[in-house]
């Protein structure tokens, strides 16, 4: 799916600049091209600035989507992705206080060093 929304990404980018290289800066554009014959605005042709406005705001759109579902999918892919503050600051945490030796079995044929037993308290 990661991979289809990049390719998808990649042919919009292509379209957004065919539309945009196909206008004129100065509003002449392909409307320009066609405007000095009658026969051409009967068929419609002189609203072509229209259609390639409404393409470019379309193809920018629908840009910004695809990009922010490639986002939305590309967290499950990588992980959970941290800033560089939260990186820095889980590098520069204190250390954790070490662990208490655990009580292990001696080894056969060791013996455990004897320990004193606790020393009765007296009554009172």
């Amino acid at each position: 799916m990661y991979t289809a929304l990049l390719i998808l990404i990649l042919f919009v980018c292509f379209l957004l600049s065919l539309v945009v290289l196909a206008q004129n800066p100065k509003g002449g554009g392909l409307s320009g091209q066609f405007s000095a014959g009658g026969a051409a605005s009967m068929i419609g042709v002189k609203r072509s600035g229209d259609l390639l406005e409404k393409l470019t705001w379309g193809l920018a759109i629908g840009l910004v989507v695809l990009s922010l579902g490639t986002h939305m999918l590309g967290k499950g892919i990588a992980g959970p992705t941290r800033s560089v503050n939260q990186q820095r600051a889980l590098e520069t945490r204190l250390p954790a206080a070490p662990a208490l030796p655990t009580q292990t079995a001696p080894a056969p044929g060791v013996t455990a060093p004897a320990t004193p037993a606790p020393a009765p308290q007296p009554a009172k």
